[in-house]
């Protein structure tokens, strides 16, 4: 599997890069969340009991983390080796910081899942902490060695196929708009059909982008399989580092949204995935800087008839002068 975070896990042997993590890298729970699909059922309930209250955890010991997870203690260690602090000293001092950082933020606590009795303000105070949270953990883990890789591939590639169905469809149609404004070749692909017919035509010189917020979608992790077989570069942009599309994918660039009741987490993870977008997107217009001006400024140009000679606020705009 390629590296694909700021947090190795130790007992991962196909890790070879694994300097000690530091809580100023990113946030322990947004590991946690991340690799939770992969965990031991007992360690589930672990980070359970973490994700519900980091910040009675950071205060607790040992001893009582495992027995609120109905678990042992040497499952407790096991799970904090898992997501890559070392042991319990390091977990509560990871809880304590990000906590405080947290508290720093807002004072007001937001993070909670949404409940059937919450009223229209505090779901829109809930969704609108946790598509910014989606972001900002988004921007603060993703790992920028990866970045620039898969940045300089596509700026390099002779074709981009982005591979999404469902709502990272309209992720990957976002990317093909973006790549098509800067005169870059870039197709976004949802039908399981053409996916697949797309990635066996594309060969060495090329780059296939998959994006599954829960990097188990078949469809998606087949497009991307085939596509690795024909030669080209594969790159996933996932929620979830260990999930089967990673196993496929030659680079992977990882979000960061939490899932909540009523599926709020959906947009937040659309958002978390138009973060990676964007800066994948003006790394490459950045390689490609005078051409991408010029592009930009023609398609501005190619538009601009087909709006209203209004601005926002209401005055007519001034004519270009010819």
């Amino acid at each position: 599997m390629p590296g694909v975070s700021k947090f190795p896990t130790e007992s991962d042997p196909d890790v070879k890069d694994t300097a000690p993590v530091t809580e100023q890298e990113t946030s322990p729970l947004v590991r946690i969340r991340s690799l939770l699909p992969g965990l031991a059922r007992a360690e589930q309930r672990v980070a359970k009991v973490v994700l519900d209250d980091p910040s009675s955890v950071a205060r607790r010991s040992i001893t009582e983390v495992a027995l609120a997870a109905k678990t042992s203690e040497t499952t407790v260690t096991r799970f904090c080796k898992a997501i890559g602090v070392g042991g319990y000293p390091q977990l509560r001092i990871a809880l304590a910081a990000d906590t405080a950082r947290t508290e720093a933020r807002s004072s007001r606590e937001l993070g909670g899942d949404i409940t059937a009795e919450d009223d229209l303000a505090s779901v829109v105070s809930k969704v609108g902490f946790a598509d910014a949270r989606a972001v900002e953990e988004t921007a603060e883990q993703l790992d920028i060695a990866e970045l620039t890789r898969v940045t300089e591939l596509v700026a390099s590639a002779g074709r981009v196929d982005v591979y999404g169905v469902g709502a990272s469809a309209f992720v990957a149609a976002d990317l093909q708009q973006k790549m098509h404004r800067i005169g870059r070749v870039c197709f976004a692909w949802s039908d399981t059909h053409i996916m697949l017919t797309s990635a066996a035509v594309l060969g060495g010189g090329d780059v296939a982008v998959a994006i599954s917020h829960s990097g188990a979608t078949t469809d998606t992790v087949e497009a991307l399989r085939v596509a690795k077989e024909h030669g080209a570069t594969t790159v996933a942009i996932t929620n979830f580092p260990r999930s089967p599309i990673t196993s496929v994918a030659d680079h992977v660039l990882t979000t960061a949204a939490r899932e909540t009741t009523f599926r709020s987490g959906a947009t937040a993870s659309r958002i978390a995935q138009l973060t990676v977008i964007d800066c994948l997107f003006i790394g490459v217009a950045q390689r490609h800087l005078d051409t991408a001006m010029a592009a930009l400024d023609a398609t501005r140009d190619a538009v601009e008839g087909h709006r209203l000679g209004i601005r926002p606020d209401g005055r007519r705009r001034a004519t270009r002068e010819q």
